[in-house]
């Protein structure tokens, strides 16, 4: 596809495709590590990894590509051909309480729904999940990137992370 930056409107802020914009996967890898620590080399495996349709990861800049913002990942669910699986949201620590988390998110729901013509965004988390449903989000159930489970798995009944939906 190739698209273009997207330019929030009124705003100095553009949301792009990252795979567009290859000059800003160290700084995006830099701005996920600095959340959750991970080798950059599997971070930017990762990133190289983003394209036209799933996976792709969408990052918010300032006007002028100058600085990474705000990053996630759109991922596909493979027993859900019309949902995605967001991952990876993170807004720079300077950044935050700034109205961008919601940015991003506003603006994947948009990619998905126009873009990549899916109706359901999954994510999970663990503690902003009052975030998620100021936006719009609901509770469901768990649900697997990796196909349907066949069986119960222990290890789930006390994990920590809330499953959340929103139908675009």
């Amino acid at each position: 596809m190739g698209l273009p930056p997207f330019n929030v409107t009124g705003s100095p802020f553009n949301v792009v495709p990252i795979h567009n914009y290859p000059e800003l996967m160290k700084d995006t890898c830099a701005l996920i590590n600095a959340e959750w620590p991970r080798s950059e080399t599997a971070r930017m495996r990762s990133l190289e990894a983003s394209c036209d349709t799933l996976p792709c990861s969408l990052v918010l800049t300032t006007e002028g590509m100058c600085r990474v913002i705000a990053h996630l990942k759109l991922s596909p669910i493979t027993a859900k051909k019309k949902a995605c699986f967001v991952e990876s949201v993170v807004v720079d620590k300077s950044y935050r309480g700034q109205g961008f988390g919601k940015l991003i998110m506003k603006f994947a729901e948009d990619y998905c729904r126009v873009v990549l013509d899916l109706k359901t965004i999954y994510l999970s988390t663990i503690d902003q999940d009052g975030f998620y449903e100021r936006i719009g989000y609901e509770y469901c159930a768990p649900v697997s990137m990796y196909g349907p489970r066949h069986c119960e798995l222990p290890s789930l009944q006390n994990a920590k992370k809330k499953y959340m939906k929103k139908v675009l």
